[in-house]
């Protein structure tokens, strides 16, 4: 049985695509209309302008990241653990994670840089990366030792992000057990 899919999650499948495919300079309400099959008028029932759309597409992701953290924790993982995973680009699922996360810096690409804090975009981004920072905040009893956590995990994204070569998979597991019991160092 084939899924049903809501008009509102075809649309911001389609903006995926265009940012993905296309960057965001193709990415107009009549782009998206279309990519998605539905008129202008379908689009704007859901998503009111761009920055609506895009700020969907954030929460979106951040909801996608939830689901990921709540199934690594029913693993009996942790969420340091999950935000410390090395992507791998030769897995279909990490691969798929990695290109939401690249349209994700390709909607943050168009925020206005002079004034964000009124930015929807920039205030779902923020929402869901503060969840995860109170997440490792509950975590760990000292806040520098998360934040270490959270940054490190940032820059092991960054790097997959920009397709640079991936840490040494022994130096990095090295690394993941200093940070997730840095009393055993």
């Amino acid at each position: 049985m084939i899924p049903v899919t809501s008009t509102r999650d075809r649309i911001l499948d389609a903006l995926e695509n265009l940012l993905l495919e296309q960057g965001i300079s193709q990415v107009t309400l009549e782009n998206v209309a279309a990519a998605a099959g539905v008129s202008k008028g379908g689009l704007l029932y859901h998503f009111k302008n761009k920055d609506a759309l895009l700020t969907g597409l954030v929460q979106r992701l951040g909801e996608r990241a939830d689901d990921q953290v709540e199934h690594a924790v029913a693993q009996g993982r942790s969420l340091a653990e999950w935000h410390l995973q090395s992507p791998d680009v030769t897995n279909e699922s990490d691969a798929l994670e990695l290109a939401l996360y690249r349209s994700m810096v390709a909607a943050m690409r168009t925020v206005d840089a002079h004034d964000q804090r009124a930015n929807p975009v920039q205030q779902a981004l923020t929402g869901v990366l503060e969840s995860w920072k109170s997440g490792l905040d509950t975590e760990f009893e000292d806040p520098v030792h998360a934040e270490i956590v959270r940054l490190v995990g940032d820059g092991v994204y960054l790097r997959a992000l920009l397709g640079l070569p991936p840490i040494d998979p022994d130096r990095y597991r090295e690394v993941v057990a200093r940070l997730l019991n840095p009393a055993a160092s």
